[in-house]
C-alpha cells in the first residue's frame, strides 16, 4: 500500500516522504514508467553516475518487459538498456548496457542521470548553431524525478524523501530547467 501510495503521489506532482526500507527506489519507478507513458520522456535525477547506471540496471528489465526503453547518461558516457548485449561485469546491473549518443540517450522513455550532467548538457545545448545538435529532448515536456533515496537514506535523522517535479523543477532552476511541464 505505501508503495502505491507514494507511486501516485508522485505522480500527482506532490512529495512522498518515507522511512528507510519502504521501497523509495520502487516508488520512483512506479512514477516514472506512468510518467513516461505518455511519450514526453522521463527523468530520474540521482547525485552519482554509479547510482543512475545502478538504478536504471535495477528497473531496466521491468520497464522493458513493460515496453519501455531506458537509459543512463553519466559523465562522458551514455547507454540504453539492452537485453541482448552480454557485458562482462561484477554487478548484473551493470551487463546489459549498449553504448550510445546523448541524444538517443534522451530519447529513450526513462532516462536515469546525475543532476549536473542534466545541468550541463542543458548548458552545451544553449550553445549549440544548429537545433540539429542538440542533445536533450523537448524540455517543456520532460518529467523530472528525483530519488533521495540514492543519496545517503540514512544521512538525515528526518528520513529520504522523494522530490517530485514541482521541486526537483524547483532544484533544476539553478540548472536551467525552468520550463518543465507540471504534471497532475
Amino acid at each position: 500500500d505505501v508503495q502505491l501510495m507514494g507511486g501516485l503521489a508522485l505522480h500527482k506532482g506532490h512529495v512522498a516522504e518515507m522511512k528507510t526500507g519502504e521501497g523509495k527506489t520502487l516508488v520512483a519507478s512506479l512514477a516514472l514508467y506512468a510518467n513516461a507513458l505518455a511519450g514526453k520522456g522521463a527523468h530520474l535525477v540521482t547525485t552519482n553516475d554509479y547510482l543512475a547506471k545502478t538504478g536504471a540496471g535495477w528497473m531496466a528489465p521491468i520497464y522493458h518487459a513493460l515496453g519501455m526503453s531506458v537509459a543512463y547518461i553519466a559523465h562522458e558516457k551514455s547507454a540504453i538498456y539492452d537485453p541482448a548485449v552480454e557485458l562482462e561485469a561484477v554487478d548484473p546491473r551493470h551487463r546489459h548496457w549498449r553504448d550510445v549518443t546523448r541524444r538517443e540517450a534522451y530519447q529513450a522513455d526513462i532516462t536515469y542521470g546525475q543532476n549536473s550532467e542534466f545541468g550541463f548538457d542543458y548548458l552545451r545545448d544553449n550553445m549549440v548553431m544548429d537545433l540539429a545538435g542538440f542533445a536533450e529532448r523537448d524540455r517543456r515536456f520532460s518529467r523530472f524525478i528525483s530519488d533521495s533515496e540514492l543519496n545517503s537514506v540514512n544521512s538525515r535523522p528526518y528520513g529520504a524523501k522523494l522530490l517530485s517535479l514541482e521541486f526537483a523543477a524547483m532544484l533544476s532552476l539553478a540548472h536551467g530547467v525552468s520550463d518543465c511541464e507540471r504534471i497532475y
